[in-house]
C-alpha cells in the first residue's frame, strides 16, 4: 500500500482515501503573474509522481491543481494590499486577465514539457470570488473572522489548534512578530480574508457584503478546493514553503468553517537549491525550463535529476548536474532502443513489482531509479525483455524511454579524424586525443569510449556546450602551487564587451616589464565570450574561462582565484582602466608582511552598518573595483564566501576577514587606474539592486557585528593618515 509522510502528524503513514476507490487530490498551482520557475516544478512533479502510483492501487484520483491569478503570492503582498498581476498589467498596458492568461499558457507547456500528466480541474481564483465570499461569512458567523474598516481578518486565538502544521504557536508568532504589526489585528499572527481596496484601484476589485475590495491569497484555495472536491480531502501537496503561512493558514479556515478534518494527508516537497542556495528572484539564480531548453537540454533530464533524491530532501541544482542527468536519461534511451530476442515476462513483471515497491515507499524514487539500472545493465538479457521493462517501469517514472535515442551521426569527413584520434589513444598520446574529440564535437560527432572500443553518435546541442565551467569546482585548485607570475589579474564579465576590451587593453599597454597573466570569466555572456576568446588567441597571457551560467560574484571571482599563479592577486572590475603602470605600485605595497588588501578606492565605518568613502590611507575595507592581495593568502584566510551573489559587500567582507588575521587594508592614492561607469549597478533595476544589496549585508552583518574592534574608528592603536 502506498505510505507517505504526513506533514500534520509527522510520520510516514498510509494514504487511505475517504471514499475508496476515489482518491481526491489538490495541489497549490502557480500564481501567474512570471514565469514558473523550476523550483516550482519540481513540486508538481511530485503531485504527478504520486499520482502515477496512487493509480496502481485501483484508485480513481480525482486532482484539482488551482491558478491563482489575483496576485497575492506571499502573504505580505497581501498586508501591504500589493498585487503583482496588477502592477506588471498597468507597466505592459494590458489588463491583469491577460498578463494571467500568457503565463499560465507557459505553464501548461512546462508541465506538458516535463511529463505531468493535467490535473482534472484547474480552477482560476478570479472565477470563484462568490465561493471565497460565502467561506468568509460562514466564518464571521462562527465567530471566527471579524471585519476592521472593511477588511476581514481571520481570529488566530479563536482557533485552538492554529500551528499544528507548521508547529508555530501564538506565543511564537508574537515573539517573531515585529516591532509594528498592523495595528488593525488582534494578535500578529491573525490574517486577511478580504482586502478593503485602496483608493483608486479599478482593477481585480469586487462587491461584497463587508465592501468594495479583493480576497486574500489563503481563502482562495479553501475555497477553489472544497467547490470541486468537498469539505474533505484526501491529498494535500505543495512545497515546503507552502506550510507556514499558506497551509497552515488554509487549515484554520477550511476547519473553522466546517468544523470537519480538512485533508486526510498533507504532502510537501523540500527545498530545489540552485548553486547551494535557496532558488529565487533576489537570489539571482532562478531558471525556467525555457532557459535549460535554451542552453540545449532536454526537459525530461530535469525530471530525471529530480528522481535522483527523494522529495523531502533538498536538491542542489546546477547544470553540471542536470548534465550528468541528460547523459544518464540518453543511455537509458539507448538501452531501451533495441528489442531484438523473445521478451522474458517473468522478468519483466519482477521489475515492475520491484519498482512499484519502492514507490510505494514513500516515493522513493532514487531506489526505482537504481533498479531501473540494474536492469538495464543486466548483460544477460535480451533485447526484447529489456525493452519491455524499461519502457513498463516509465509508466511510473514518465522520463520517456521510450522516445528516439541519439542517433548515429551521417557518413562524412569526421571518421578520417576519428581514426586518428583512436591510434593517438592507442599511443596513450591523451592531449592530442583530447584535441581531437573537441574537434569531432565541433563537427557534430560525439566519441563514447569503452573498454571494447569507440563507439560514435550525433551530437546533440548540451554536446555542443563542451567545456563550459558550472562551478569553481571545475577548476584544479592551483593554491598550493608555487607562483608563475607576478601578478595573476581576476576579471569577470558578464556583458559589456566594450568595457571589458578597455580594460584588458589597458593593462597590455603598462605592464611594461611585469609578468602578468589575465584570468577572465565571461559569466554566462555570449558576445562577451568570442571577444575573449580573440583576445586570448592574440595573447597567450590571457586565459577565458566561459560559464554554462551566470555564476554570482563570488563564485565567478573564485574561478580564477583557483586558477591563479602570480604572487599578487588583482580584482579588478572592467569598468576600470589603467592609465600607466599600476603593477609596481601593488607589489611593492604587498611586500609588507602585515599588508592584507591594497587599491585604489576604500572605505570606513563606525558601526558596521554605514560605509562611507575614504581618502585616507588606511581603511577598513577596500574596494573590489580595484583590490590586490599577496595570493598566499588564499591559503591562510580561503576563497571568497559563494553566498554573496552580488559584488556589493564582497570586497568589504573579505577585508574584515583579513583584517581578523591582523593584516592592515590600504589605499595606494596614487595607484594610475580611473572607474568608468559601472553599469553593471546602473543597469540593474534598481528595486532589485536595493533587494540584492539588502540581501548581503545581512550576510555581511550577521558574521561581524560582534567584532566592532575590526574597525580603524574602535581601534585606539590605528593611525589614520591622509
Amino acid at each position: 500500500m502506498l505510505r507517505l509522510r504526513d506533514t500534520l502528524t509527522r510520520q510516514v503513514r498510509e494514504v487511505e482515501p475517504r471514499q475508496p476507490p476515489h482518491l481526491r487530490m489538490y495541489s497549490c498551482g502557480p500564481t501567474v503573474y512570471r514565469s514558473v520557475h523550476i523550483g516550482n516544478l519540481r513540486t508538481y512533479l511530485l503531485a504527478d509522481w504520486i499520482k502515477r502510483i496512487a493509480r496502481s492501487q485501483g484508485w480513481q484520483v480525482f486532482h484539482v491543481k488551482n491558478i491563482t491569478d489575483v496576485g497575492h503570492m506571499r502573504q505580505e503582498m497581501a498586508e501591504r494590499g500589493g498585487d503583482k498581476v496588477i502592477a506588471a498589467a498597468l507597466a505592459a498596458g494590458r489588463t491583469p486577465r491577460e498578463i494571467a492568461a500568457e503565463f499560465e499558457e507557459e505553464f501548461h507547456l512546462a508541465e506538458s514539457l516535463l511529463g505531468i500528466e493535467p490535473a482534472d480541474v484547474f480552477p482560476r481564483a478570479t472565477d470563484h470570488v462568490p465561493q471565497m465570499i460565502a467561506l468568509i461569512e460562514r466564518l464571521r458567523e462562527r465567530g471566527l473572522a471579524y471585519e476592521v474598516d472593511g477588511t476581514v481578518y481571520f481570529d488566530t486565538a479563536a482557533q485552538p489548534s492554529y500551528g499544528s502544521l507548521s508547529g508555530n504557536s501564538l506565543e511564537q508568532l508574537q515573539r517573531a512578530a515585529g516591532a509594528e504589526p498592523d495595528p488593525a489585528k488582534r494578535h500578529p499572527a491573525d490574517f486577511t480574508l478580504w482586502r478593503q481596496a485602496e483608493p483608486g484601484r479599478q482593477l481585480m476589485v469586487w462587491d461584497s457584503p463587508f465592501g468594495r475590495g479583493y480576497p486574500g491569497w489563503h481563502i482562495e484555495c479553501s475555497a477553489m478546493s472544497m467547490a470541486y472536491l468537498g469539505e474533505e480531502l484526501d491529498l494535500h501537496t505543495g512545497g515546503v514553503d507552502n506550510i507556514f503561512p499558506h497551509h497552515e493558514d488554509e487549515l484554520a479556515q477550511s476547519e473553522g468553517a466546517t468544523g470537519k478534518p480538512f485533508v486526510r494527508h498533507w504532502v510537501h516537497g523540500q527545498h530545489l537549491l540552485a548553486d547551494g542556495v535557496k532558488m529565487a528572484k533576489s537570489q539571482g539564480n532562478v531558471y525556467t525550463l525555457q532557459d535549460l531548453m535554451e542552453r540545449g537540454f532536454d526537459p525530461l533530464a530535469f525530471r530525471y535529476l529530480c528522481a535522483t533524491v527523494r522529495y523531502g530532501t533538498r536538491l542542489n541544482f546546477t547544470l553540471a548536474s542536470l548534465a550528468a542527468a541528460q547523459r544518464g536519461l540518453q543511455r537509458l534511451r539507448q538501452l531501451a532502443a533495441h528489442g531484438g530476442g523473445a521478451a522474458d515476462g517473468a522478468r519483466v513483471e519482477r521489475l515492475q513489482e520491484e519498482v512499484q515497491k519502492a514507490l510505494e515507499d514513500n516515493l522513493d524514487l532514487p531506489r526505482a531509479l537504481a533498479l531501473v539500472w540494474e536492469f538495464a545493465r543486466a548483460k544477460e538479457l535480451s533485447g526484447a525483455t529489456r525493452r519491455a521493462g524499461l519502457v513498463g517501469a516509465d509508466h511510473w517514472l514518465g522520463l520517456g524511454l521510450d522516445h528516439p535515442s541519439l542517433g548515429a551521426p551521417h557518413p562524412g569527413e569526421w571518421r578520417e579524424l576519428a581514426n586518428a584520434r583512436e591510434e593517438e589513444r592507442r599511443q596513450r598520446d591523451y592531449p592530442e586525443a583530447d584535441a581531437a574529440r573537441a574537434s569531432l564535437i565541433g563537427l557534430g560527432v560525439v566519441p563514447e569510449d569503452g573498454s571494447a572500443g569507440s563507439t560514435y553518435r550525433a551530437a546533440s546541442a548540451l554536446d555542443r556546450r563542451h567545456g563550459l565551467i558550472s562551478s569553481p569546482l571545475a577548476i584544479p585548485d592551483q593554491r598550493g602551487e608555487p607562483d608563475l607570475v607576478e601578478v595573476s589579474v581576476s576579471i569577470v564579465s558578464s556583458g559589456y564587451p566594450d568595457d571589458l576590451v578597455r580594460c584588458v587593453r589597458s593593462l597590455q599597454r603598462h605592464r611594461s616589464r611585469h609578468s602578468v597573466e589575465i584570468l577572465a570569466v565571461d559569466n554566462d555572456a555570449p558576445e562577451v565570450g568570442v571577444i575573449l576568446n580573440e583576445l586570448a588567441r592574440e595573447d597567450p597571457s590571457i586565459r577565458p574561462f566561459h560559464a554554462d551560467h551566470q555564476l554570482g560574484e563570488a563564485a565567478a571571482r573564485n574561478v580564477t582565484l583557483r586558477a591563479a599563479r602570480g604572487s599578487v592577486v588583482l580584482i579588478l572590475d572592467t569598468g576600470v582602466e589603467a592609465t600607466g603602470d599600476c603593477f609596481t605600485p601593488l607589489l611593492e605595497a604587498l611586500r609588507d608582511p602585515l599588508a592584507g588588501a591594497v587599491g585604489r578606492w576604500g572605505a570606513v565605518s563606525r558601526d558596521m552598518r554605514e560605509f562611507d568613502d575614504s581618502e585616507s590611507v588606511e581603511v577598513d575595507a577596500i574596494d573590489g573595483y580595484c583590490l590586490a592581495f599577496a595570493r598566499r593568502r588564499l591559503q591562510e584566510v580561503g576563497l571568497l564566501d559563494e553566498r554573496f551573489r552580488f559584488y556589493r559587500m564582497l570586497d568589504f567582507h573579505y577585508s574584515l576577514t583579513l583584517r581578523s588575521f591582523g593584516l592592515s587594508q590600504r589605499r595606494i592614492p596614487e595607484l594610475p587606474v580611473v572607474m568608468h561607469r559601472h553599469r553593471g549597478w546602473e543597469d540593474t533595476d534598481p528595486d532589485e539592486r536595493e533587494r540584492l544589496s539588502r540581501l548581503n549585508f545581512r550576510r555581511f552583518f550577521e558574521h561581524w557585528h560582534h567584532r566592532p574592534d575590526l574597525l580603524l574608528a574602535m581601534d585606539p592603536s590605528a593611525s589614520t593618515h591622509s
